[in-house]
């Protein structure tokens, strides 16, 4: 019986060993370090539910939490904004673009010569390029 006891000691002095710790010479790895959160934020409206999202500044894209739509960001230098033909809602489009269809009453706004933006380097009071297409 004494053998027993001797057995059941030292399986006990193993698992007590084993539950001290890592190896000696063991470490860690750290998990990586998290970048510092932005305490720069920016809104936007959802294009598709309307809702206000806000988002850290810079990002590329901003996901909606209400209905799970992955709008992107476009910065001012980007866009164009342009009053509605139908109901005046002022609307952001995307530079470049030919048209922008209302989200208040669907109808489709022409971007022509009289509301477009001008190019972003005469914004900057540079010069545009001879070439340049307008």
């Amino acid at each position: 019986m004494a053998n027993k006891e001797e057995g059941e000691q030292q399986q006990q002095q193993q698992v007590e060993e084993e539950e001290e710790g890592p190896p000696p010479g063991w470490q860690s790895i750290p998990p990586p370090p998290q970048p510092p959160p932005s305490s720069e934020m920016a809104q936007m409206v959802c294009g598709s539910c309307r809702q206000l999202l806000s988002y850290p500044r810079g990002a590329r894209q901003a996901k909606c939490s209400c209905c799970e739509t992955v709008n992107f960001v476009l910065e001012a230098h980007q866009v164009g904004l342009v009053k509605c033909g139908s109901c005046a809602v002022l609307l952001m489009y995307p530079f470049g673009a030919s048209s922008v269809r209302c989200s208040s009453c669907q109808f489709v706004t022409e971007i022509g010569a009289h509301n477009r933006r001008p190019p972003w380097s005469v914004q900057q009071g540079q010069p545009t390029p001879p070439n340049a297409v307008h």
